[in-house]
């Protein structure tokens, strides 16, 4: 098999230095990665400015382009702080920012707003604070330090990063975010395999997970209310005339989201032009169903096109990681390309139906500021680890591919 060229350093543990890079090999810079990213960018941003148009035609202001432009220039200087952070920082302060997401975790069911049966935002100023989005980044750079050297050889070097994962996870069920807590779950088993963990293994965990939730919903146990109930709806919702008859009810916001995804057909209705934006009857058609949106306004061309373009994210961004010697950066970059695989899949599957109702925005498309930041600050870890060009002494460096 022939062997993957190492191109490039990524980072250091020798050595004190300044917080910025000194040096980023800009030749290596992967640009591509930076325009797909951008691509998607603009993508959403169409969309969202059709939303606006609609409701200021329908006399209605729930979604405004111009609150998501403030939002995009407080998120772009993230981005531009996780270019230039030192791998280095990253490495030594990876325990520290996770504990301080934690520590935001834990403080939610104290000073969080309570929205929507739900405590997971912290209000600012600016705008409100989610920290589960800035738990999942805290996590990759924690999980990062920890397996850069652990090859999880021996059952006892699974402790420490499964435990490292089920704590912010708890959390957030308790909050509860049931939705950004599965997301945990591929992120957490996908960097275990990028560390060397046997499929196999893996299998045998994610089995474990899904029959441990099987048996907390069928004997009703850590579960809320409204989530067994849309358990218990999106199971019905299979069969179209049960769809049909909740969709005043339980299946409100599923049976809109697939009206609105029907709708569409092969060329869509047009940027505007939907059921979903005309009405606004869609609830979070910004946020948690702008994918309904532009399978209903893009029709099915418009709704591939952007799957197939986030999709090319993800493999660009793995395989940036694959070309890494430094195993510390290489599972970093990993685990934001599975930071975005998982987005993709948990948000369309709950848009198509084909999984529970839950919120997950879709990163560089939704609105929302705290997933915005966490977005544009792991894009820019991701981009910086890849260009840095620091020396890499760990036993990865000198492993043949």
């Amino acid at each position: 098999m022939k062997s993957l060229p190492l191109r490039r350093g990524g980072g250091a543990s020798v050595g004190r230095g300044p917080l910025f890079l000194a040096r980023l090999r800009w030749r290596e810079f992967d640009w591509h990665i930076l325009l797909v990213a951008f691509a998607l960018l603009v993508f959403g941003l169409l969309f969202l400015n059709a939303m606006t148009l609609a409701d200021g035609d329908q006399g209605r202001d729930d979604v405004r382009i111009d609150a998501h432009l403030k939002k995009l220039a407080v998120g772009l200087p993230f981005l531009i702080a996780g270019l230039l952070v030192r791998a280095r920082t990253l490495r030594h302060n990876a325990a520290y920012l996770y504990a301080a997401a934690i520590a935001l975790l834990v403080a939610v069911p104290f000073v969080g707003d309570v929205r929507n049966n739900a405590q997971r935002w912290i209000e600012t100023p600016v705008f409100d604070i989610q920290p589960s989005e800035f738990a999942k980044l805290a996590l990759i750079l924690v999980l990062a330090r920890v397996l850069e050297r652990n090859r999880l050889e021996r059952w006892r070097d699974w402790g420490r990063p499964l435990f490292l994962a089920a704590l912010p996870m708890g959390l957030v069920v308790l909050q509860p975010d049931l939705g950004t807590a599965l997301t945990i779950v591929p992120v957490t088993l996908g960097m275990l395999h990028l560390a060397g963990a046997r499929g196999r293994v893996l299998g045998g965990f994610l089995m474990l997970v899904a029959l441990t939730g099987f048996g907390a919903w069928r004997w009703d146990v850590g579960f809320q209310g409204y989530q067994t109930e849309r358990i218990e709806t999106w199971k019905e919702s299979f069969d179209a005339d049960s769809l049909i008859e909740g969709r005043r009810g339980a299946a409100f916001h599923q049976y809109h989201a697939r009206v609105a995804i029907g709708n569409g057909g092969l060329l869509g209705q047009g940027l505007g032009s939907g059921i979903a934006n005309r009405t606004g009857i869609l609830p979070e058609r910004d946020s948690d169903s702008v994918f309904a949106v532009i399978c209903e306004e893009g029709g099915l061309v418009g709704a591939g096109a952007l799957v197939l373009l986030y999709l090319l994210l993800i493999v660009l961004l793995m395989a940036s990681a694959a070309g890494l010697r430094d195993r510390f950066a290489r599972l970093t970059v990993g685990g934001v390309g599975l930071y975005f695989a998982a987005h993709l899949f948990f948000h369309t599957g709950v848009n198509l139906g084909l999984l529970p109702m839950t919120g997950l925005t879709l990163p560089l498309l939704s609105t929302g500021g705290s997933s915005m930041l966490v977005t544009f600050l792991a894009l820019g870890i991701a981009l910086g680890l890849g260009a840095s060009h620091e020396p890499a002494l760990d036993r990865d460096a000198f492993r043949s591919y």
